[in-house]
């Protein structure tokens, strides 16, 4: 039977710090027991300093088991205490609805437990209740929070309506927020979006603004339907990362008009082809 992801929380939290397990096992029981808001919130309180707030060690396998738990979920980068914490959510069994008991803690939280908070977000029971708290959180000013819903983060892809997923993947790209980590990127792309972030850059191009080449992984499977070649040619003739990225664009695009700028590309091309070049890496390699 395969490990849920609450499992997997408590197998890691326990191994690396062993000498507080027998406490936070008897503190999940307890929450598990219809225990009080208060006694979560003790326990939210009480975990980092029990806990300390060291990086949450996972290897290759840890992450593997997390994605099929969940198909997504990527805690890398979560904290010791911040994973117990997600944890203790999910064993908590209040009188309230889990949304009314979540929309106090996010009212009430530093930026440092909302980042915690929102990282769990696809764990939680009824995520699907959770929409208002996580539209706070996309309007925040701070970049870690919003980066905690957009980035590694499975919630945005199972649960955000097209509307609103386009506007996240804009904000991301107006505050600098890179696109790549973001759970479903490729799945949820639409022409909606690609016609929004093809404005989006050549307003910057206007204004003699750079374009985060990653726009155009985004437009690249509509840019028949976008038109949007007279801008993928000009982001060829730009830097390495702007050729790299209208190079793999057009590569998804795969129509006869694409194919044809594909021809002033070749060391891109040939460079997508050897693997070389992807969305994951768009710096270019010198040849050996």
């Amino acid at each position: 039977m395969p490990v849920t992801s609450l499992e997997l929380l408590h197998e890691w939290v326990y191994r690396q710090i062993p000498d507080q397990a027998d406490w936070l096992k008897a503190q999940y029981a307890q929450l598990g027991r219809n225990a009080t808001e208060r006694d979560l919130h003790l326990f939210l309180g009480l975990a980092p300093r029990r806990l300390g707030k060291k990086e949450l060690m996972l290897s290759p396998a840890d992450l593997a088991l997390a994605n099929q738990a969940y198909p997504g979920w990527n805690p890398a980068g979560w904290s010791l205490d911040g994973a117990a914490r997600v944890a203790a959510l999910l064993v908590y069994q209040g009188s309230r609805p889990f949304s009314a008991t979540f929309q106090d803690l996010v009212r009430t939280a530093d930026a440092r437990e909302l980042v915690t908070l929102y990282q769990g977000l696809a764990l939680y029971p009824q995520p699907e209740t959770l929409t208002f708290e996580v539209g706070e959180g996309l309007r925040s000013n701070m970049r870690a929070v919003f980066e905690s819903i957009v980035h590694h983060n499975p919630y945005p892809r199972d649960h955000f309506d097209e509307h609103r997923w386009n506007h996240m993947v804009l904000k991301a790209l107006f505050i600098g927020s890179r696109l790549g980590p973001i759970v479903g990127l490729d799945e949820r792309a639409n022409a909606e979006l690609a016609r929004i972030l093809l404005d989006y850059a050549q307003e910057r191009w206007a204004a003699g603004r750079q374009v985060s080449p990653e726009l155009w992984r985004c437009i690249g499977p509509f840019a028949e339907t976008v038109s949007a070649y007279a801008a993928l040619e000009r982001a060829l003739a730009g830097t390495p990362d702007e050729r790299g990225a209208a190079t793999l664009a057009l590569i998804a695009a795969d129509t006869s008009s694409a194919r044809t700028l594909l021809l002033t590309a070749p060391d891109t091309t040939a460079l997508v082809a050897e693997g070389r070049l992807s969305w994951d890496n768009l710096t270019l390699k010198e040849a050996a």
